[in-house]
């Protein structure tokens, strides 16, 4: 097998849509031979932030001295990105061995339980961090987490960085029943950390910690300080104290926005509430803090004739909310040009209100997925919000690029899939000839068996 041949086979799993319940993933990794019990897992769940998170989280542990995988989704360019070793992606050459070992296993699954492409790769990478013998893994959910391939795990912690509105289809259309999933990943008397805010979620997050007798620490975002919650008959506090509260600000991120403060405190709390099992100095956690990557998250880009551009991966009202404050914040008398595109499944004109009226012109595109927005949508909803911004509608990025390369500061924002087409047109990131950015469509699900459950991807 080659390795085209590899991401073909995954492309072809995508036939099988997504499914609900865990019962698939716990038998193909019973198959695989438990891989995931020989390893320790910190699982990462929330609406946004998630993936900035765990990669703080990652780069702590690592600056500490320990083999850290990583997992999540959906990756930007290549596929490999989703599965990584020491911030190394998982090699070609190991992503066809994988895929060779996976396939008679998927023979022992009837055809109307085969497993999806999430439930696939979810084993894959845990075969994968055993056989790199991981001292840690960090751990992110793909949607919602109760029945998420990835909560077949037992970790050391949970993780709900917060609760917002996203994936209403699948996870329910209130804040309570959202909640409701992504404390799903909670474990009898595992610690948990969250950073949500609003009121009606935080109390399910609080019921479900208190059921499971698992002690909660909550960060508050808006000051980046937490506080005590009685929870399990005992009193937890997994709040950054003073001293990590001084040691926060004494730390410039290389991730731009005040938010990113705010999961720098969720990250510093879990490393906190895990200290008596794995020990880690101020010094790791600074150096972790202030070396950690994660590209497509207000990734300010110089390019060599001198123009700066902005990629941002606001997929969802919050995000673009943050996207805005970051803008404001670092670039208050800089008019930009906006590029934007918008999955049809999110709260675009939501999105596109927050935002066209901060942009001098506005470019509109389609995201590369059969789930996009139409330029059209985008554009109605763009000059409704803003009567002085330029809107025009193109058929392409690449359409669109030769216009938004005349000007100084330009925004590229509004999906991930967008933020990793720009990343290959503007050669941030190696073109792949198997086209695996595609390998993130999953839009091929069947209806739920029950209304409001999430699938497993």
């Amino acid at each position: 097998m080659t390795y085209p041949d590899a991401i073909q086979f995954l492309y072809d799993l995508r036939w099988f849509g997504t499914k609900f319940g865990l019962d698939n993933t716990f038998k193909l990794a019973a198959l695989s031979g438990n891989p995931h019990r020989r390893l320790r897992f910190i699982h990462v769940a929330g609406t946004n932030g998630k993936g900035s998170t765990c990669a703080m989280i990652e780069s702590i542990y690592r600056a500490a001295g320990l083999r850290v995988g990583l997992f999540t989704s959906p990756h930007l360019v290549a596929f490999g990105e989703r599965i990584q070793v020491n911030r190394q992606t998982i090699s070609e050459t190991e992503v066809v061995r994988l895929v060779v070992e996976m396939q008679p296993l998927l023979k022992e699954f009837p055809a109307e339980q085969h497993p999806t492409f999430f439930e696939v790769v979810t084993v894959m990478a845990l075969r994968h961090f055993a056989t790199q013998k991981c001292d840690l893994v960090i751990w992110e959910t793909g949607l919602g987490g109760r029945l998420d391939a990835t909560n077949i795990v037992t970790p050391l912690a949970s993780v709900i960085t917060n609760v917002q509105y996203d994936h209403q289809k699948w996870l329910g259309e209130t804040l309570e029943t959202i909640a409701s999933e992504k404390a799903g990943i909670i474990k009898p008397e595992v610690p948990v950390v969250t950073a949500a805010e609003a009121p009606e979620a935080l109390k399910v997050i609080e019921e479900t910690a208190r059921e499971k007798n698992a002690p909660l620490g909550i960060v508050t975002s808006s000051e980046g300080r937490g506080r005590r919650s009685e929870v399990g008959g005992h009193r937890s506090d997994l709040r950054p104290p003073t001293s990590d509260l001084r040691l926060l600000d004494g730390i410039q991120l290389p991730l731009l926005g005040q938010h990113q403060r705010w999961n720098a405190a969720v990250a510093v709390a879990t490393v906190r509430a895990l200290a008596s099992q794995i020990a880690v100095d101020d010094e790791a956690i600074r150096t972790g803090l202030c070396r950690c990557q994660w590209p497509g998250r207000l990734q300010l880009v110089t390019r060599p004739s001198g123009q700066r551009v902005l990629l941002d991966g606001a997929h969802n009202v919050a995000g673009a909310e943050s996207l805005a404050a970051a803008l404001k914040q670092y670039f208050p008398e800089v008019g930009f040009t906006l590029v934007l595109g918008i999955l049809s499944d999110k709260d675009w004109p939501g999105m596109c209100r927050i935002l066209a009226p901060l942009s001098a012109r506005i470019l509109l595109v389609p995201v590369p997925s059969e789930r996009s927005a139409t330029p059209q949508e985008l554009g109605d909803a763009c000059r409704r919000a803003s009567r002085a911004a330029q809107v025009t509608e193109y058929s392409s990025l690449r359409e669109a690029w030769p216009d938004a390369a005349q000007n100084e500061f330009v925004v590229i924002a509004g999906s991930l899939y967008l933020i990793g087409e720009a990343m290959e047109l503007l050669a941030l990131s190696t073109a792949r000839p198997n086209g695996e950015r595609g390998l993130n469509e999953w839009d091929g699900a069947r209806q739920p068996a029950e209304p409001g459950l999430p699938a497993t991807r």
